[in-house]
């Protein structure tokens, strides 16, 4: 009995938090990402100085989110 304890707590901590995402529509992503713009070779000055993409992903300064490819961003982090 010991032993299924910890697998049950895993599948309904895992069941829980699947539906904590905010649903995002694909175009919405693919609006707001510039593939070409996606750049994992640029060394970014690592200043905490969060944004909020167009993606409502926190990005920690506007140099990350550029280099991901956001096209818009906000100041402060996405809430």
């Amino acid at each position: 009995m010991k032993n299924l304890k910890f697998p049950a707590i895993l599948l309904f901590l895992m069941t829980a938090f699947a539906f904590q995402c905010e649903d995002i529509k694909p175009n919405d992503v693919t609006d707001c990402i510039d593939p070409s713009k996606i750049n994992k070779q640029y060394a970014c000055i690592e200043i905490y100085d969060p944004v909020c993409g167009c993606d409502n992903k926190t990005y920690g300064n506007s140099c990350h989110a550029i280099n991901a490819g956001v096209k818009s961003y906000t100041k402060g982090a996405c809430e």
